[in-house]
């Protein structure tokens, strides 16, 4: 099984880091470790400017750290980026766009359980890019079916640089604009949607899945042809566990949940502690039980990480490291007190 499930730990990439050393070594604290993202260490650590690298009609700014789009630009773009599609070098990311991803592919990482990339996805990065009329790509018919193969030749080739440091790699790809979706868009009903959504994964080398912290339309998002979804229990269990039948066909179909239990930002991570964490994990756990859903299984299918990241702590990234922390120590009393090993 290449993503191992037992409740080991993991975390998604953004952190509030400005030092590459220590952002890194928190990563490697956990059970499946990743590379972080470092926007306040430096603006091309940005999810959004990593993702761009090289994508047509892109109007990148560092000193005044915007990312806007030029239809123009990309029309004058678009075949040259098109004659580099069979190299897989040019969809990689440089190290001008992450010196932290090239210092993690520098690890050896081959006795970890997993690793795990990651890279930001078509409708997250089609919502946040505008064109000069503050127009999100993902509207425009013409860039849409593009950005969708962009992207997932960037996370091919990510996938295959990382499972040569360790084969049970695997990515997620991080789209937080899924809650938006529908309530934003015009012209772009669900059923367009999600045969999008279902071409884009098709194109996509396993194992795969999804990462976000919103609550968008699970049963849309647990019928995709996904590996994993990691998502924001804390905020948003029991409304997900109200879906159990599309959660009990993920799972049917070998799907791995990432439960992000621990609040990583200050004022909820000071107002729980272990057992209220654990207590609310059991309650959403027994509602999918009763369900018809065996606990033993879902356990097998499941890791545990932060609810979600976190750039805007008044303490920078000392809270961050204590939700890592805890994460750990809510992973190994879970395990021992359902006999899982690590």
């Amino acid at each position: 099984m290449p993503i191992p499930g037992n409740l080991l730990t993991t975390a998604m990439a953004v952190m509030p880091h400005k030092n590459v050393d220590r952002a890194l070594s928190m990563a490697l604290s956990l059970d499946i470790p990743f590379w972080p993202q470092l926007p306040l260490y430096s603006y091309y650590e940005d999810m959004y400017v990593q993702a761009s690298e090289h994508f047509p009609g892109i109007m990148l700014d560092m000193e005044k750290r915007t990312l806007r789009f030029s239809t123009e630009k990309f029309m004058s773009e678009v075949e040259e980026a098109m004659n580099h599609f069979e190299e897989p070098e040019y969809f990689d990311i440089s190290n001008i766009y992450s010196v932290v991803y090239h210092r993690f592919l520098d690890m050896d990482l081959s006795k970890r359980a997993a690793i795990r990339g990651q890279l930001e996805g078509p409708i997250s990065f089609g919502f946040n890019v505008v064109n000069e009329n503050d127009r999100p790509i993902l509207f425009d018919d013409t860039v849409r079916p593009f950005l969708y193969e962009f992207m997932a030749r960037r996370i091919n080739v990510q996938l295959l640089r990382l499972k040569k440091r360790n084969p049970n790699a695997f990515m997620f790809v991080d789209e937080p604009g899924l809650q938006y979706l529908f309530s934003a868009m015009s012209g772009y009903n669900d059923v367009d949607a999600h045969a999008d959504m279902e071409m884009f994964f098709g194109m996509i080398d396993r194992p795969r899945g999804v990462h976000l912290c919103g609550n968008p339309d699970w049963d849309f998002l647990l019928s995709l042809d996904l590996d994993i979804l990691s998502l924001d229990v804390y905020s948003n269990g029991e409304i997900f566990a109200s879906y159990a039948k599309a959660i009990s066909r993920f799972l049917d179909r070998g799907g791995v949940l990432v439960w992000g239990m621990v609040p990583t930002n200050f004022e909820p991570f000071e107002k729980e502690d272990m057992d209220s964490m654990a207590a609310r994990l059991e309650e959403i756990w027994k509602t999918l039980g009763k369900s018809g859903i065996d606990r033993e299984f879902l356990l097998s299918r499941s890791l545990i990480s932060p609810a979600t990241c976190c750039l805007v702590n008044p303490d920078g990234e000392k809270t961050v490291e204590k939700a890592f922390g805890m994460v750990t120590a809510l992973s190994r009393r879970l395990r021992e007190e359902n006999g899982l090993e690590g």
